[in-house]
């Protein structure tokens, strides 16, 4: 039975050097930090990882605008700071600002930026197909099931 290799994610500064490639392909995998005997030690990411860090910050800081505010619900004061979220219902105005904490605050437990933004991306492209009209016809079901060959 093997063992799982956990992945690295401590280097000393000297292996950037000697052995960049084995830095630089753990870093496109994941954050890792560079070891200086000289001064403190260095973070290395991809750049999609320090975007979503930066847009995990933002979420961040317009979710606490939001909950510091007491006038009216959640939902309304979501909407003031995601005009997207009015093309939704009320009841899925409620239901997008509930979603979009509770991912935000398993991103920001877990370190995993991606849960928190997935969920806005989500909300805000339903929220863009209602307003294109996207839903809005009736759906065609058919009775019958219709068996096709396979391939």
């Amino acid at each position: 039975m093997s063992q799982a290799v956990s992945p690295r994610t401590t280097f000393q500064s000297s292996e950037l050097s000697r052995a960049s490639a084995d830095v630089f392909a753990a870093a496109a995998d994941h954050p890792v930090q560079v070891t200086r005997r000289d001064g403190e030690s260095l973070v290395l990411m991809s750049e999609s990882a320090d975007k979503a860090r930066a847009s995990l910050l933002e979420l961040a800081a317009q979710l606490i605008a939001v909950t510091s505010s007491t006038d009216g619900s959640l939902a309304s004061r979501m909407g003031d700071r995601f005009p997207w979220m009015l093309a939704l219902s009320p009841d899925d105005q409620e239901r997008c600002a509930a979603d979009i904490v509770r991912a935000a605050r398993a991103s920001f437990a877990t370190n995993q930026p991606h849960l928190a933004i997935m969920e806005v991306n989500a909300w805000r492209e339903t929220a863009a197909a209602i307003a294109a009209g996207l839903g809005r016809e009736p759906l065609e079901w058919l009775d019958d099931a219709e068996t096709v060959e396979r391939p």
